[in-house]
């Protein structure tokens, strides 16, 4: 590309003059500061480099430790709160634990050795209810500050941003009901976890208030615990299916993949025969056949909220007063879900159109 078509992209891009475009790069002064920004914008959006000279110094490195990457929902995730942080300065660095791989301990003190400004812990082991949460107060007394994000422990003094999980199996329940459904299953990870519990919570109050459910038998009959994968979906939703379930509300999109192809394998439809609930909404889950109903975790907020969150830690902590003369931070800040109606869901079946649970299903 010659210079004058690249500086006359670079001016259509911001909406100003190319000689406009050249008194910023070439760091003139005479351009106004929101004029000086749209033109930097414009090379952002455009894919140029900076030159040197207009390149903002980074404030600080920010670790951001999550999951596998696997689930598409993290990475969603890790995009908002990298954006956020680099709008404030902050160079993100993404650190992902894998089985085999880092732990977050070890991910941990790489990241407190590189001296990062802060740190956020996605779905860490804040949120097992099993885990030993001593490992932060040794990191808050590094005087490292620290975010929490999906989980909850009243044992751990930091911020926590988190959805509403008893308000997302609220929405779900309510959607089957409408619909006609009866015999609802639940579909979720491994019970240790806050969210996980948090959902169960949710689902049996749901399905007590709206069909005069028994607790007790909700919680031994209607709950399936399994792992967050494909798999892990259609195994509990086969043993749900088994049990009469005509609707099967899953604690992530990639369990409800699993619950579909489940149903698929028994020679039911979906939603004609049995209807599926995913939660998140992940990246082109929208586009899945059929598209997926489900629970929207709200990314964008929650990213944007963890960010703010961790700033005002960094700035106490900046200020002297993360040393022990302001008060922890110990609070939770909840985001409500929203249901997306698509086509995984239908109207219950007029009769029984599953299995017998004593015979066993088709090969």
């Amino acid at each position: 590309m010659t210079a004058p078509a690249r500086l006359a992209d670079i001016a259509a891009q911001a909406g100003v003059s190319e000689a406009t475009v050249s008194r910023v790069l070439n760091g003139k002064p005479g351009v106004a500061a929101t004029t000086r920004q749209s033109v930097l914008a414009a090379l952002d959006v455009l894919g140029y480099e900076r030159p040197v000279r207009l390149r903002r110094r980074s404030a600080g490195l920010v670790g951001l430790i999550t999951p596998e990457l696997e689930n598409p929902i993290f990475p969603a995730l890790a995009q908002v709160i990298g954006q956020a942080l680099t709008r404030q300065g902050y160079t993100p660095v993404l650190a992902t634990q894998s089985p085999g791989g880092s732990t977050e301990d070890e991910l941990t003190e790489m990241l407190v050795e590189r001296g990062v400004s802060g740190i956020i812990f996605v779905s860490g082991l804040h949120a097992d209810t099993t885990a030993d949460t001593q490992r932060y107060e040794r990191l808050r007394a590094q005087g490292v500050p620290f975010v929490l994000v999906d989980g909850f422990s009243p044992h751990v003094r930091a911020p926590f941003i988190s959805p509403d999980d008893r308000g997302a199996m609220h929405l779900a329940v309510t959607h089957l009901v409408s619909l006609g459904h009866v015999r609802l299953g639940l579909a979720v990870g491994p019970r240790r976890f806050v969210p996980v519990q948090r959902k169960i919570e949710g689902f049996v109050q749901a399905v007590g208030d709206q069909l005069g459910c028994d607790p007790r038998t909700v919680e031994h009959e209607l709950i399936q615990h399994s792992l967050y994968t494909l798999e892990g979906g259609q195994a509990a939703a086969s043993a749900l299916m088994d049990r009469g379930c005509t609707a099967v509300v899953c604690a992530s999109d990639m369990m409800a993949l699993g619950a579909i192809r489940a149903a698929r394998q028994r020679g039911l439809e979906v939603p004609d025969d049995v209807s599926v609930v995913g939660f998140d909404d992940s990246p082109l889950i929208a586009f899945t056949d059929p598209p997926l109903t489900t629970v929207r975790k709200p990314v964008p907020a929650m990213g944007q909220a963890t960010v703010r969150a961790l700033l005002e830690e960094i700035g106490d902590a900046h200020s002297g007063e993360g040393a022990g003369r302001r008060a922890p931070v110990h609070g939770e800040f909840v985001f409500m879900p929203e249901l997306v109606v698509r086509g995984s869901t239908a109207s219950a079946p007029r009769q029984a159109t599953l299995p017998d649970p004593r015979v066993p299903p088709r090969p």
